[in-house]
């Protein structure tokens, strides 16, 4: 009974995300599977047992991607009603949903097997917001190394363009602007010069297959026509000019780049959205340690640095923090911002800091 009650609480948590992200039809179907769910589909038995931790499986997020789908495809017309919006009464949603996760069980249980894919290309701006901060402070060229690249579309950074708060970055010719509402100060002006992208995945999607391409999409909620929009040009950008992506093991992949010779001039950024949660406990300490000993030999013609936006769900809010080297500086708490990069809030200094020894799905203060 303790997965039992740990799963449906799950969905009753991502429904609260949902509301506060302005996603009303996504959270109402999250309200709705938190009752819907029973033993009558393989699919509801699965997902009520779920023997991980179900809020940082993202188990929500893997069902509510599986129905998208459904409804994108225009198979389930009674599920269509729930995902246009047109259905909203508590009862008859959850009751279409029931229906639906017996009749559809062979489709959605793939669904369950892996963690959501939600590769946002807005949330780039919290990153340009991180790396903003260490050009202030040392010059504008760059090596950007991502983990959890998934379809590499944050690996797209140095060609998109960026508006935020007044702050100009990127080719003004980008086929994708990211202008994320501002809130509070603005970044450094500082000039960006990003010389190489870099990503690893443990899974990574390949857009050029349309299936996989899909099912990206589907992982984009139903509310955001805006990112769905973007979505579709940042895939057609990968596929038009490529990204560096590799299929790989977080840990052992930033071990391979650290040791990797280094340009003079350059500072070496190491950068992460919503990714931290998902990698063990032995792999987050791994890259822990290999940061801190590539830190403990950065110069100042070699510099490094580590730019997240990673969700703190003590706080229930996403935090874009960042740490240079050389230097002592601690790791600094910068902007926080929507979890999907729709604004950004930059906070003035002194920052809040701390140390980044981080619990799946939350931030520990230690």
């Amino acid at each position: 009974m303790a997965n039992v009650k740990a799963s449906c609480s799950a969905f009753e948590i991502q429904a609260e995300y949902c509301a506060a992200m302005d996603a009303p039809i996504t959270a109402r179907v999250c309200t709705a599977l938190a009752d819907a769910l029973d033993r009558d589909s393989e699919t509801g038995r699965r997902a009520l047992d779920w023997p991980g931790e179900s809020v940082a499986d993202a188990l929500a997020l893997r069902l509510v991607g599986g129905l998208h789908a459904l409804h994108r495809s225009d198979v389930d017309p009674a599920l269509s009603t729930v995902f246009s919006g047109a259905e909203t009464d508590p009862a008859r949603v959850t009751a279409i949903l029931k229906a639906t996760l017996v009749a559809q069980d062979a489709a959605l249980l793939p669904w369950l097997d892996g963690p959501p894919q939600t590769n946002e290309a807005a949330r780039s701006a919290g990153m340009m917001t991180g790396i903003l901060h260490l050009a202030a402070r040392y010059g504008p060229r760059f090596e950007v190394l991502e983990i959890g690249s998934s379809a590499g579309l944050n690996l797209l950074i140095d060609r998109y363009r960026f508006d935020l708060g007044g702050v100009a970055v990127g080719p003004s010719a980008s086929p994708v602007t990211i202008r994320p509402e501002w809130r509070g100060p603005p970044p450094p002006s500082a000039p960006v010069e990003i010389e190489s992208t870099r990503g690893v995945d443990i899974q990574p999607v390949d857009v050029a297959d349309p299936v996989e391409a899909a099912r990206l999409e589907a992982y984009v909620w139903v509310d955001a026509v805006e990112r769905q929009t973007r979505l579709a040009t940042a895939i057609a950008m990968v596929r038009k000019g490529g990204v560096d992506l590799v299929e790989g093991d977080a840990a052992d992949w930033v071990e391979a780049q650290l040791a990797e010779p280094q340009l003079k001039g350059v500072t070496r950024v190491l950068m992460h959205s919503v990714v931290w949660q998902y990698l063990s406990a032995a792999s987050r300490e791994r890259i822990r340690v290999a940061m801190d000993a590539a830190g403990a030999r950065a110069t100042a013609e070699r510099r490094l640095g580590w730019v997240m936006m990673e969700p703190n769900r003590d706080l229930h809010r996403h935090e874009v923090r960042v740490r240079g080297w050389p230097g002592d500086r601690p790791m600094e708490l910068v902007a926080l911002t929507h979890a999907h990069g729709a604004w950004v809030e930059g906070l003035a200094p002194p920052y809040e800091t701390r140390d980044y020894v981080m619990r799946r799905g939350a931030y520990d203060a230690e």
